[in-house]
């Protein structure tokens, strides 16, 4: 009796392909999918859900670079030198910001590689190691402003520190290990819509608009100014403007989006949104702060709290002080959100973990406690007793500032490289500018360290 031949297993589906695939490329398959299809439908909806569906990571990253930090070092400005020298100076700062997070884009989509995991693969273990300590550094630091805003935010409603820090870090952390990426950043870009709160409070202070407008042309330096204290401001101003965190998240934020280099305009065109938003933001809190608070008794050594009182007193009422608050809340959660991530991609990166954030934390959870930890060592450190804040954060601006250098070098040894970008490396204009901007750094590191070390100059 002849053997029944055995009937041979079907040939596996495309499904069945796709759920073999780790989760994290699982989801990012099917986001490129919904994009594949938008981009091949021809009517207008369809192509305006394609561009909002690829932007997000330029947005975030320039919104929460108006972070907490960013809020009290415009807000301090303008407290200390009024409307003048740095109304121009932070219009200046749009652009220097675009040309540093474009170059970001690009690398992400060309490479499909996050900044850290480019360094290590590049240029080894050592640059590897310094690259990421001086970021993690960085991090945390910065993360103490981030938490810092949010104290000072929420004792205008008289809420307890020890309740609105590990609140936020609760919520920053849970958003993080259970949200998909997709999901994460939509969520994250409503909360940054907030930060458009200034520009109506700005509007409400009634700034004189002739000498907003004059500034610009005139660069004013008040009268009297100390060279170590203003070059200290135009440092931390620089700082919060652009960061090491920055090039850290914005790349790796394309990577687990997973765009392409057909995506690079539309990434292009959602930074240059964010880095104008990030401008016109930070010009705002300047012109409030400079109408209102300059010209006040000791206005060179208000911290925030001292400020946010003279905003109750003034014009802006109770009401308005209350805004600028929850203002100062939601810069600091967005920024603690985005600082938080990008801690944990770079670690993720260098290690060799599984990281992406549309993977479960019982598979990755090595990669979400990097950026966890680091954020919940900031949220202690903010809650120590009598801690100098308004001191603390300008020093962690100019610290960022100081270490940016170091960042922008290694970002353009990426980008001038063709075995790695082909026909996407930087045009000569982009390389002189982002080099002027880093002589710039370089510049203003040198003249603050001259004022501390011969203060009588």
């Amino acid at each position: 009796m002849s053997a029944i031949p055995e009937t041979p297993a079907p040939p596996p589906t495309e499904a069945d392909l796709l759920q073999q695939l780790p989760e994290d490329e699982r989801q990012r398959i099917q986001d490129r999918w919904r994009i594949y299809q938008l981009r091949h439908h021809p009517s207008w909806w369809r192509r305006l859900l394609l561009f909002l569906s690829l932007i997000g990571p330029g947005i975030l990253v320039m919104i929460a670079d108006n972070d907490a930090g960013g809020v009290i070092t415009y807000a301090q400005t303008g407290a200390m030198y009024g409307i003048g020298f740095f109304i121009p100076f932070l219009l200046l700062m749009i652009p220097v910001a675009y040309i540093v997070q474009e170059m970001t884009v690009r690398l992400g989509a060309v490479t499909h590689r996050g900044h850290a995991e480019m360094i290590w693969g590049r240029y080894g273990a050592f640059w590897g190691v310094f690259s990421l300590l001086d970021l993690i550094v960085a991090n945390i630091l910065t993360l103490v402003t981030e938490f810092i805003g949010i104290r000072v935010g929420m004792s205008i409603f008289s809420v307890s520190p020890f309740l609105s820090v590990p609140v936020a870090w609760i919520f920053v952390a849970s958003i993080m290990i259970f949200l998909h990426y997709s999901t994460w950043e939509r969520l994250a870009l409503w909360i940054a819509a907030g930060n458009i709160i200034f520009v109506p409070l700005a509007i409400a202070a009634h700034p004189d608009w002739s000498q907003v407008v004059a500034a610009i042309g005139n660069w004013h330096i008040p009268a009297g100014a100390a060279l170590g204290a203003f070059t200290y401001v135009i440092l931390a101003n620089l700082g919060t403007t652009i960061a090491p965190w920055m090039l850290f998240f914005e790349q790796s934020s394309v990577v687990d989006k997973g765009l392409t280099i057909h995506d690079i305009p539309s990434g292009q065109a959602d930074t240059a949104i964010g880095s104008l938003s990030m401008g016109v933001i930070a010009i705002a809190i300047v012109v409030l702060t400079g109408t209102l608070v300059y010209g006040h008794a000791g206005a060179a050594n208000f911290d925030i709290q001292a400020i946010l009182h003279i905003l109750r007193q003034s014009s802006l009422g109770s009401i308005g002080t209350a805004l600028f608050a929850l203002g100062l809340v939601e810069a600091g959660l967005i920024a603690a959100i985005a600082i938080t991530a990008s801690t944990s991609w770079a670690v993720g990166e260098a290690l060799k973990l599984p990281r992406s954030l549309n993977l479960k934390p019982q598979r990755a959870l090595p990669f979400y406690l990097s950026g966890i930890l680091s954020a919940a060592m900031a949220a202690m450190v903010v809650l120590i007793p009598h801690i100098p804040l308004g001191f603390l954060n300008l020093t962690v601006q100019v610290i960022a500032s100081i270490f940016m250098p170091a960042a922008m070098l290694f970002l353009l040894m990426l980008l001038n490289d063709r075995d790695i970008m082909g026909n996407y490396i930087n045009r000569p204009w982009q390389n002189w500018s982002a080099f002027a901007i880093v002589g710039f750094l370089i510049l203003a590191n040198g003249l603050y360290g001259y004022t501390i070390v011969f203060p009588s100059a």
